[in-house]
């Protein structure tokens, strides 16, 4: 039985290429699709904010000199169609969800309005926040912890392909150390990066926990929305 009643999943827009480097891989869209109905099913209500890195990575506005707050827009533009991409594959497997976005675009997504989102938690839809905050200079991480805390959400999981929050990178040092378990001060003194300084304070004023955890391990969604211990709690 979890311990939570409302979750919010940040997605990267990585995992939507799976081994590709760039776009939408079907299978990898089917997978995430099923992991999020498997915890649905607990029950349990759910919000998803995805990145759009798949398609508009913030490195890309160095490279080809498009000015930031431009860039910022498309990477809006991206998540909305990883969001739309994410609501068909769930809708195909049978779920019943919705596309609420920051930026305008009625054709793909209803507005974000607080209340509506609401009341589609109420009625057992998952809830898909795309567009960022709507505004520039905002990761995709300030909008998972702004639309958690909007949504009264019960904690916030940051799932990425690592299995937590690590004393340094474990991609490049073999004795890195894996936290499970983190204060809000520990991670900032330790400076290691579990989200953007932005999100990351939002969530440390609310008290907000936070679990970083590899969601490529399947299975590993399912035991952090269960509140199993799994990756790094961070918390107050």
């Amino acid at each position: 039985m979890s311990t939570y009643k409302r979750i919010m999943l940040k997605l990267s827009g990585e995992v939507f290429s799976g081994s590709k480097d760039y776009g939408i891989h079907k299978p990898s869209l089917y997978d995430i699709a099923e992991q999020i109905i498997e915890v649905a099913r607990l029950p349990m209500q759910m919000v998803v904010v995805v990145g759009g890195g798949n398609i508009w990575r913030f490195k890309d506005t160095e490279e080809t000199k498009i000015e930031r707050t431009v860039s910022d827009s498309m990477g809006m533009l991206a998540t909305i169609m990883n969001s739309v991409a994410l609501q068909s594959a769930l809708e195909t497997l049978g779920a019943e969800t919705r596309v609420l976005s920051a930026v305008d675009i009625p054709a793909l997504a209803e507005p974000f309005i607080k209340r509506r989102a609401l009341r589609h938690i109420e009625k057992g839809r998952i809830i898909i926040c795309a567009g960022g905050t709507g505004n520039p200079y905002f990761t995709t991480d300030s909008a998972a912890a702004l639309r958690a805390l909007e949504l009264t959400c019960d904690v916030l999981l940051k799932a990425t392909n690592v299995d937590g929050v690590y004393d340094k990178d474990p991609n490049k040092s073999t004795d890195a150390k894996l936290f499970s378990d983190l204060t809000y001060q520990q991670a900032l003194e330790g400076h290691f990066g579990v989200m953007d300084q932005a999100a990351f304070s939002l969530c440390q004023d609310q008290q907000l926990p936070i679990i970083v955890f590899n969601f490529l391990k399947r299975g590993s969604l399912l035991k952090a929305a269960r509140g199993d211990k799994i990756g790094t709690v961070v918390h107050a």
